[in-house]
């Protein structure tokens, strides 16, 4: 009964979806959140200090753009490079990205060996996503412990501090926001039923484990019971768009399999797509980096090449910093050039940050953040130096208010950077 149990709680962990808007917990929505959009992308590893950093001291809009963004420099004006930030409890190495949105303190709760808290995207999907088909959209990758991305199943965290399920490749991302659409409203509602009685078969399972469970093994299943919960309310959701059918297909179904350079530039393509369908309002996205040195054909794995030091590990950095401007240049490339419902560039009305939890090796302060877009409530076009050790939920903080999201505090924040708002 137990193993056969076991197999069963894996069926359902990780799949969750936002709560409902809580004015109490998330404050106010301003007027502007009804045009504004967010993507949050992370990358492990870091980057090559050296070359991709802006001389130190050389702030402001004149600025020398350093050769690991020069692939960025016909988009100068409309981002800028925000360093000196940190969270000061990320102490793990090779946890890029486990709170690089949340923040958290790993060992806050007494007696649990992990915590995590709410990331900033869920914060903008709660307000925003009761009338979008996706609260939120989770993109991630395939051995993301292999791109430094730590523990997670995607950047979010729901508001409990679980973590949110992430779809792995392009070809699954294209058939979640365009396909199935073959199928008629009755064969929906019949898969969706079936999964609904899957989910009543392992809840009966669960239940009759509960009295044989000691205090620590009931805490367990007592978050497993609010994960299933959350899994009825996505089911439910569902249910509530079946007639309303999906969007036509900007583009035809991609090739399944596709990996590193060409993943990354297809995932960011339906980025836009679901943003241009608004389909969500809200992405993340732990990008890959092991896979794109595979693309590269370089010959070293990621880890070896955050260690960087000289020769070969510190050409491949360097190329890697390359290749990731040349991809962000073309995601910044297609926001611009796409427009929204309202006949606007989707540039204008998305706040996108990008950027990893780690400097390089095992640095973890002096984080590497690109902010752009949403040039209506941010100041762009700027080097940007915080306070050392300032921490990275202030950041956070500023972008959620700069959305029309009411927030006191966000994390460990300290206060907005008013510095990068207009």
């Amino acid at each position: 009964m137990r193993n056969y149990a076991r197999r069963q709680f894996l069926k359902g962990l990780g799949t969750t979806i936002a709560l409902p808007y809580l004015p109490s917990v998330l404050g106010d929505v301003g007027a502007n959140a009804a045009t504004q959009r967010m993507i949050f992308i992370a990358f492990g590893w870091g980057v090559t200090q050296e070359t991709w950093l802006p001389k130190r001291g050389d702030v402001g809009p004149n600025y020398q753009l350093p050769e690991g963004l020069a692939p960025l420099a016909r988009h100068k004006k409309d981002f800028s490079v925000i360093m000196g930030s940190q969270h000061q409890f990320n102490l793990e190495g090779h946890w890029g990205s486990t709170v690089f949105l949340t923040g958290a303190n790993r060992y806050a709760v007494p007696g649990k060996s992990f915590t995590n808290s709410v990331s900033a995207d869920q914060i903008a999907a709660q307000a925003w996503g009761k009338d979008n088909r996706y609260s939120s959209l989770q993109f991630d990758t395939e051995n993301a412990s292999e791109s430094g991305h730590g523990p997670g199943l995607s950047l979010s965290w729901n508001q409990s501090g679980k973590p949110m399920a992430g779809v792995q490749n392009p070809f699954d991302i294209y058939q979640k926001l365009f396909g199935n659409e073959e199928m008629s409203v009755e064969q929906r509602q019949r898969m969706i039923r079936k999964k609904g009685s899957s989910l009543d078969a392992i809840l009966s399972d669960a239940r009759q484990l509960q009295s044989k469970l000691n205090v620590s093994d009931k805490d367990k299943l007592d978050e497993y019971f609010e994960s299933v919960r959350e899994i009825e309310l996505q089911l439910a959701k569902e249910e509530a768009w079946l007639d309303r059918p999906k969007p036509k297909a900007p583009f035809d179904t991609p090739k399944d399999g596709l990996k590193g350079y060409e993943e990354i530039k297809l995932t960011y393509d339906l980025m836009v797509a679901a943003l241009q369908t608004n389909s969500t309002r809200v992405i993340t996205y732990r990008q890959p980096v092991e896979s794109l040195l595979q693309s590269m054909e370089v010959g070293i794995s990621s880890h070896n090449m955050s260690h960087y030091g000289g020769g070969i590990r510190r050409e491949v950095s360097e190329q890697r910093d390359q290749k990731q401007s040349e991809l962000l240049s073309y995601l910044l490339d297609k926001l611009k050039s796409t427009k929204d419902m309202d006949g606007r560039s989707l540039l204008e009305t998305t706040t996108l940050s990008y950027g990893s939890n780690i400097l390089h090796g095992h640095t973890l302060n002096n984080c590497p953040v690109i902010v752009a877009g949403n040039s209506k409530h941010l100041k762009l076009g700027e080097y940007v130096e915080l306070p050392s050790g300032t921490p990275l939920c202030n950041l956070w903080l500023t972008l959620l208010n700069a959305n029309g999201l009411d927030q006191k505090s966000f994390g460990d924040s300290e206060g907005m950077i008013d510095r990068i708002m207009v």
